[in-house]
């Protein structure tokens, strides 16, 4: 019996992989609850930042983009970058390219994946089954990834929650939670504006706190973008361009250089559509650092460090984290230790080579967990039509 190739996560990248694994004529299981991040882990009336163009799950045959999809579904077609993506959207197009694509997702867990001698991989399910696969792909997103600054952390020592007095962005689908209460909201990010602006609207007190004078920005629209640069998923920007189509030769560079890169280009900043809902209805509040937080009477004070020197402590009735997410493979315990521990990796993220492999032959890393190696494009769905071609190819060539 020919062993499958695995993948693991039904997100963009999950799905584009085994879509393109699939149309290559390689045996694939697919595991995981397709979208499920988008579906669970995004708050609701959420509005994606990234445009239409650069919100396609790449597929390997024509027929299978966000207009093909609204067309399908009988909605509004988004086509310009002035037309905004609910999330509920986003999601739904997702699970519509699963069931055309993917049809036989199996949505179970992968619990463990060890290493079996030259023989591939062993993996094991929630369910209880026990298979070989000849290669495995590593596709889980943000899952386990969430990132709370030890300041912050330090508060609850048993992690964020929603109902505790600090949680992560990523644990809030509902924010009417919060109406006629005092919020605080950590980050200057796409994530940290909108989740803010989505609390006041729901009829909390909320206040931004940012780091760093000037931190909290926003996009400028398309219709003021430079016109004499290239066009990229992402905006006009020869860095842009080279980035979104040119990723290769990223992995190449110093580790200081990559690692440098990933933090600051695309970087924090509110998308341009976002600016009214947040001027006048937010507080921002930006401090040089946050020093320490703790919980006192039962609710959350952030001692804060002010850019002239002074410390503040500033109360609420909740805080939430918005700051984003850090890949680690020691978070992905699903991987045998084993496994971790023969890893080439650099500050926690793998290093891959040409095709998205890892240090261990046949394994894989793709979507956010390949950007330490193939730069900022591989935190965005477009990523995928970099990423998905190219790994579908490795595989083919060295295991198919």
């Amino acid at each position: 019996m020919i062993q499958p190739v695995a993948v693991i996560g039904a997100g963009p990248y999950g799905l584009s992989t085994a879509a393109h694994l699939r149309a290559r004529g390689i045996p694939v299981r697919v595991f995981g609850e397709p979208m499920v991040s988008w579906r669970s882990c995004m708050p609701e009336g959420m509005l994606l930042k990234s445009t239409p163009v650069a919100s396609n799950i790449d597929a390997p045959q024509r027929g299978h983009t966000l207009v093909d999809y609204c067309d399908a579904a009988g909605v509004r077609r988004l086509v310009t970058d002035e037309d905004i993506i609910p999330v509920e959207t986003f999601a739904a197009y997702g699970e519509w390219f699963q069931q055309q694509l993917v049809p036989d997702l199996e949505r179970v867990r992968v619990v463990s994946v060890d290493r079996r001698g030259a023989g591939g991989f062993e993996l094991k399910l929630d369910s209880g089954e026990q298979f070989t696969a000849r290669a495995v792909v590593v596709a889980t997103g943000l899952s386990g990834l969430a990132r709370t600054p030890g300041e912050l952390a330090a508060a609850v020592p048993d992690g964020p929650t929603p109902t505790g007095p600090v949680s992560h962005s990523s644990q809030l689908h509902d924010l009417s939670r919060f109406s006629g209460r005092d919020l605080i909201v950590v980050g200057a990010g796409q994530s940290a504006l909108e989740t803010a602006v989505l609390a006041a609207e729901a009829g909390a007190r909320v206040r931004v706190v940012a780091r760093g004078k000037g931190a909290v920005a926003f996009g400028e629209p398309p219709w003021r973008q430079p016109k004499f640069r290239p066009e990229s998923p992402f905006g006009r920007a020869w860095s842009l361009y080279a980035l979104s189509y040119h990723a290769d030769p990223y992995r190449h560079l110093p580790p200081s250089a990559r690692h440098f890169l990933v933090r600051r280009i695309l970087g924090p900043l509110g998308a341009w559509w976002l600016r009214d809902r947040y001027d006048g209805k937010v507080q921002t509040r930006e401090v040089r650092r946050i020093r320490a937080a703790q919980v006192r009477d039962g609710q959350p004070v952030l001692t804060v460090e002010t850019h002239d020197g002074r410390r503040e402590d500033l109360a609420a009735d909740h805080v939430v984290a918005a700051t984003g997410y850090r890949v680690d493979i020691e978070a992905m315990d699903f991987l045998g230790h084993g496994l971790r521990a023969r890893l080439a990796v650099s500050r926690g993220t793998p290093r891959l080579g040409a095709g998205y492999v890892s240090s261990i032959p046949g394994l894989y890393f793709t979507g956010m967990l390949g950007g330490s190696s193939y730069g900022p494009v591989m935190r965005f769905v477009c990523g995928t039509e970099f990423a998905s071609p190219r790994l579908a190819r490795h595989v083919a060539r060295t295991h198919g």
